[in-house]
């Protein structure tokens, strides 16, 4: 005959009992936690913690820091939780310097505002003022009335198509080589209308054309390298790659008539002194 396990109520109450101490328990200890956070957050609401207390700007040089947080909106002493993070990184891209801002909140009641600006090219000359030019052409309308060292001086340029492809141009270049050029004067010629007349920080002087800037002035180290440091001059970039002294064209002047050397210039007065880069 078969035994079977046979268990009491009595031996199965006090498990049963324990069972449910430990469901009442842990029951109880969840509406002590959720009525302590509804406590807790009362008081945070009500407490300076929810108001802003810092505002922090980063990665900002165009744009000034005042600037950029009154144009948040977001303001010292306001609800954290009253500021909308994506309306306010909308309401900053508008700025013209600006290509993106993010806005973060630092708990418990700090904001940072990460901004990336777009690149600055170079300087346009307007107005006796040298105006800051973004790299997507944007000629911003504010500037210095001293000379710029930090990026190249552009003369003799428009709000126009020609200035677009200039800072175009200028942007494929290495930086190497972008902060080799102190100046871009525009100086249109009846053959090309965007011949270029550049003046360098290493004492050159170089003719271009728009047309081909990038293309030609991405070898203009390679090119400087092969002439005589002590003999300064025109690296001419429009055709091939040539190089005149400025001394053979002194030497020329004084011993040709004003009118004869310019003749002599543009023909083969000065071939001897042409080396190919």
């Amino acid at each position: 005959m078969r035994k079977e396990n046979v268990v009491s109520i009595e031996e199965r109450i006090p498990k049963l009992k324990q069972h449910r101490k430990k469901k009442a328990n842990r029951r109880l200890i969840f509406l002590l936690s959720l009525f302590l956070i509804m406590i807790l957050s009362v008081i945070y609401f009500q407490s300076p913690l929810s108001h802003v207390k810092n505002i922090e700007v980063k990665g900002n040089e165009l744009v000034p820091s005042e600037t950029i947080i009154s144009e948040s909106k977001i303001k010292q002493g306001m609800n954290v939780w009253s500021v909308n993070k994506k309306e306010t990184s909308e309401r900053l891209n508008k700025l013209p310097e600006i290509r993106n801002a993010k806005v973060k909140m630092s708990f418990p009641n700090s904001f940072v505002i990460e901004v990336d600006e777009l690149g600055k090219k170079a300087y346009l000359l307007k107005d006796n003022k040298f105006q800051i030019i973004l790299e997507n052409g944007k000629v911003l309308n504010k500037g210095t009335e001293s000379i710029p060292v930090d990026a190249p001086l552009l003369r003799g340029f428009k709000e126009d198509k020609a200035l677009k492809k200039m800072i175009s141009e200028l942007g494929e270049l290495p930086k190497e080589v972008q902060h080799l050029i102190s100046e871009i004067n525009l100086t249109p010629k009846k053959t090309d209308q965007y011949h270029l007349t550049l003046f360098m920080n290493d004492g050159y002087e170089v003719s271009a054309t728009i047309r081909t800037f990038s293309e030609k002035m991405e070898h203009y180290p390679s090119i400087v390298s092969q002439l005589d440091p002590s003999q300064k001059g025109v690296i001419d970039l429009e055709v091939g790659s040539y190089f005149r002294s400025y001394e053979s064209e002194e030497s020329e002047s004084e011993a040709e008539p004003a009118g004869d050397a310019v003749e002599e210039d543009e023909g083969e007065g000065d071939a001897g002194d042409e080396s190919e880069g």
